[in-house]
């Protein structure tokens, strides 16, 4: 299968499929509770898949995290997340949904024609996907390509006088060679997606000292020194390596620092 980044969209297309990731759908009611007013954005989302699906994507993939509430749910899940993805499967032939960390009782939110995947993945072909908060499953594992998502990439600019601006952004690399004891197959190749949801800003990738979040990610299976960086305009910011920056020193500072609370 052919994976491309869809140019401006945090999506990824691979052949017929779309592939997004952490939609967080209800955010703005975590955020509500904070002080902040905001009005929903799930509609712009929708519209936005729609864009990225163009007229030959006939199949979507969501890599896990729909809902943001976890524990529990809001008014603001249960009353867009079934309308959301209802307006999908009119638009969608097949429309399947790896589960995330924040999708606990998803079934309860999702159409019945919606294909719930298990947190350890699924497997298309040569392309393996997972949300990426647990050990994906040998099958997935045992894929050419793994695409994972949950770390919501991020690089951060930093100017002479400290104004910090962080980019939403694809991490493209390989697995390191050696093997795992978990695994007798490991992919050759790796891409981490940005979150879908803008709202989520972004956790960058580039703060030294600050691994990157789950098993996979921040274990020791991929060659993340060599990795590429690419914005969602398409631009090569090359190697992570050449990224790195210092953390700012202040208590609590680093890529763990979220719009939200939980992971």
């Amino acid at each position: 299968m052919d994976l491309q980044p869809v140019h401006g969209i945090p999506a990824l297309r691979a052949d017929e499929y779309l592939i997004v990731g952490d939609l967080h759908i209800g955010i703005e009611s975590h955020l509500r509770s904070k002080g902040f007013h905001l009005t929903s954005r799930t509609d712009e989302m929708f519209d936005a898949i729609i864009r990225a699906a163009d007229d030959s994507a006939s199949g979507l993939i969501v890599l896990g995290d729909v809902k943001d509430s976890v524990p529990g749910s809001t008014k603001q899940e249960y009353k867009e997340i079934p309308v959301f993805f209802e307006r999908l499967l009119e638009r969608f032939d097949r429309v399947d949904v790896v589960r995330g960390n924040h999708d606990t009782n998803i079934e309860e939110f999702l159409p019945g024609h919606v294909r719930i995947r298990p947190a350890s993945g699924m497997r298309i072909e040569d392309i393996g996907f997972a949300h990426g908060h647990t050990w994906p499953s040998k099958e997935v594992m045992a894929s050419e390509t793994l695409v994972l998502a949950h770390d919501h990439p991020a690089v951060m600019f930093r100017d002479g006088v400290g104004r910090q601006v962080n980019e939403p952004c694809w991490v493209r690399g390989r697995f390191k060679d050696g093997g795992s004891e978990r695994y007798d197959i490991l992919p050759k190749n790796f891409i981490i997606v940005p979150a879908f949801n803008r709202m989520l800003g972004g956790s960058p990738v580039n703060i030294t000292g600050e691994p990157l979040l789950g098993p996979i990610m921040g274990g020791d299976l991929l060659d993340l020194e060599n990795a590429t960086v690419h914005l969602l305009d398409g631009l090569d910011l090359g190697k992570l390596s050449g990224l790195m920056i210092a953390g700012s020193g202040r208590p609590g500072w680093g890529r763990r620092i979220r719009v939200k609370s939980t992971e």
